[in-house]
């Protein structure tokens, strides 16, 4: 199996489950971060090699050498307020990086499965109280919302007009936010509040009562697992669009999430400061998931308190006893799942 972006938060962990699974993993990313989740495991069940998603002719040498069956693309510029600074080197690495990807797996006869993953804030967000579902229009306020709204009309027209009678059958994911152990990304809520907790220094809160749809990083993995399975089977009527993410009416707000985290993890102080002149963000930020729980009978294990809970006793031991905790939590995370009966741990 393939994924890109395996130097990330969410690829590390993904390619980790996927080894545990058994799965031979090779990962595609750039250099790693020195303060990331990667860079701490002290073992790495799969090989990665080094490549730039924009460079079309390495990117296709890498993955033709490979021939992989199952391909998740998770390679991406993935920052809101990074883009603004730095717009067209996002959308060159979001949607160009995503049609070479799309056009070296072409080349791959092997490859019957391609999960690309983008964004909830792939939507053309109105605000308005209404959960985006699969149907409705992409768009995006900001550079990386809108790359995202591109890199899935790409994802879409490559599937109608190279992919739609063959064996390889392609779909995109798009998921709320993401929380867990491991992240270190800039200008994201839960690394901000963590990297407060171990410095004794407040955290700010740029846009305290801002809604998002929180969710632990497994429970998107575990869809973006499960969709793979189905295009690896043959499954035609799972390829387009899917929204990962918490019930509706889940949202919580950024303030709610930092009062939580500090009941779990009580040694960070954070303080309100807001920018009137910063860049656009949306206040709300909502999913309509019906289509996942009804068609891929995949459901959410764990609610908001105990993913926050988990996430706040990840970053404890690393910061208090360098131990990462993925694996161990992830086999908890299976667990809750099976006694729930959800299909995926059949």
């Amino acid at each position: 199996m393939l994924v890109t972006g395996d130097t990330g938060f969410k690829g590390s962990v993904l390619a980790g489950w996927l080894a545990e699974l058994g799965a031979e993993v090779l990962g595609i990313s750039l250099e790693v971060q020195p303060e990331s989740h990667y860079a701490f495991l002290k073992e790495r069940p799969w090989k990665t090699v080094f490549c730039d998603i924009r460079n079309r002719e390495m990117l296709k040498r890498h993955i033709v050498d490979f021939s992989p069956e199952i391909v998740f693309h998770l390679a991406a510029q993935p920052l809101v307020r990074l883009s603004y600074a730095e717009s067209a080197a996002t959308f060159d690495t979001n949607v160009t990086g995503t049609l070479n990807l799309l056009e070296a797996v072409r080349a791959v006869p092997s490859c019957r499965s391609v999960v690309v993953i983008t964004s909830d804030k792939c939507y053309e967000n109105r605000e308005d109280g209404i959960p985006c579902k699969e149907t409705d229009p992409m768009g995006g306020f900001d550079p990386y919302s809108a790359s995202k709204g591109c890199a899935e009309l790409l994802t879409g027209c490559y599937q109608r007009s190279f992919f739609a009678n063959g064996n390889t059958l392609v779909a995109s994911a798009r998921a709320g936010n993401v929380i867990g152990g491991g992240d270190w990304a800039p200008d994201r809520l839960i690394p901000d509040l963590m990297r407060a907790a171990a410095s004794g220094k407040e955290a700010v809160l740029r846009n305290p009562e801002a809604l998002r749809p929180w969710q632990h990083v497994f429970e998107p993995l575990s869809g973006y697992l499960l969709l793979g399975a189905r295009l690896y089977y043959g499954e035609r009527s799972f390829v387009g669009g899917w929204n990962f993410g918490p019930a509706s009416g889940e949202a919580w707000s950024v303030r709610a999430v930092a009062d939580k985290l500090q009941e779990f993890w009580p040694k960070f102080q954070y303080r309100i400061e807001c920018d009137p002149k910063a860049p656009h963000e949306a206040k709300l930020l909502q999913l309509d998931c019906a289509k996942s729980r009804e068609f891929l009978e995949w459901s959410g294990v764990w609610d908001i308190e105990k993913t926050l809970k988990m996430t706040a006793m990840w970053y404890a031991r690393w910061y208090e006893q360098r131990q990462i905790a993925t694996m161990d939590m992830l086999h908890e995370y299976i667990s809750d799942a099976a006694a729930k009966g959800l299909i995926w741990t059949k």
